[in-house]
């Protein structure tokens, strides 16, 4: 019989190309997975893998096996959920979800605070990741639930064994000192009222600065940009000096001190949050009471909008 934990590691392998890129994501040696995989071809007679410059590719073989694993995975998972969704009691054991940073922030940490006290038998563990890496480690099996979002409008693509929910819709606002003259505006700003002004913002690359890019797309002057900051809590802390403004999604923000106010955009950046996870877990305990937690009417009065004075 097949060795559920080889048939991974060649599944990993397939998907990254690399022993090395494999063994990081499963938490093992390149020498531990290269054992599995010889493990593997010793089950099945035949090689799985062939050496392609300095990475591998899989022989007709491999291919074949790795076509088939989902339908085992699913299958073995199946098993396991339904021995958990007819036992008495409370969702148990560890959960593992992979999001993004603000997400964690905005979504993931007040559920968690949420579940410590309704599941005490049950563990979430998190780690943070973007949204590609997310999606391929909840398909890989190296993760069992996933918070996404969307890239430029386009909803993130999943393969078929995984199933969504939309969970969220986060915005971004200005936000500034509130002596600052756009605090006195009570209306949404428009970006001709933005001209002039001194900002800090996400690096290029990021979702922020994309976001951030497109107010401006209209108008015929540059950005003022004093800084360049990955960091939210720190572009709030230069906020605060009263010589910059931030463009601000509403996930990523604490509760506001005593100098910082917020206004919306007349035409606001916005984003689509998914939460992702295998349809063969459907009937976990643990997934359905964090979707639960992490349901639109639960979260929406968590996560605020504009703040005034």
């Amino acid at each position: 019989m097949i060795d559920v934990g080889a048939l991974r590691a060649l599944r990993s392998v397939a998907a990254l190309g690399t022993l090395v890129r494999a063994a990081e994501e499963l938490g093992f040696t390149a020498s531990a997975i290269s054992q599995q995989i010889k493990r593997l071809e010793r089950q099945v007679g035949v090689p799985v893998l062939a050496t392609a410059g300095r990475g591998v590719v899989l022989t007709p073989a491999g291919q074949a096996i790795v076509d088939s694993a989902p339908d085992v995975f699913d299958a073995l998972e199946r098993c396991i959920e339904a021995a958990q969704s007819v036992s008495v009691g409370a969702p148990r054991g560890v959960l593992r979800v992979v999001a993004f940073s603000t997400a964690i922030r905005g979504l993931l940490a007040p559920a968690i605070g949420r579940l410590a006290t309704e599941c005490p038998d049950l563990q979430v563990h998190v780690t943070e990741q973007d949204p590609d890496q997310a999606i391929h480690s909840v398909d890989a099996g190296t993760a069992d639930f996933a918070v996404v979002h969307d890239a430029d409008g386009l909803p993130p693509a999943l393969p078929s064994s995984l199933a969504e929910r939309h969970l969220h819709t986060d915005v971004g606002d200005v936000v500034m000192n509130r002596t600052h003259p756009l605090a006195q505006l009570d209306r949404p700003l428009t970006s001709a009222d933005l001209v002039g002004h001194a900002w800090v913002t996400s690096p290029p690359g990021t979702v922020c600065h994309q976001w951030f890019r497109r107010l401006f797309a209209d108008i015929a002057e540059d950005a003022d940009v004093r800084h360049l900051v990955d960091d939210f809590a720190t572009q709030l802390s230069l906020v605060s000096s009263g010589e910059v403004i931030a463009l601000i999604p509403r996930l990523a923000r604490p509760p506001f001190g005593a100098e910082l106010v917020s206004r919306p955009l007349a035409r606001p950046p916005k984003r689509e949050v998914h939460a992702v996870w295998r349809r063969s877990a459907d009937s976990s305990p643990a997934i359905r009471v964090l979707l639960a937690e992490l349901d639109p009417a639960t979260t929406v009065a968590n996560v605020s909008g504009d703040q005034r004075d």
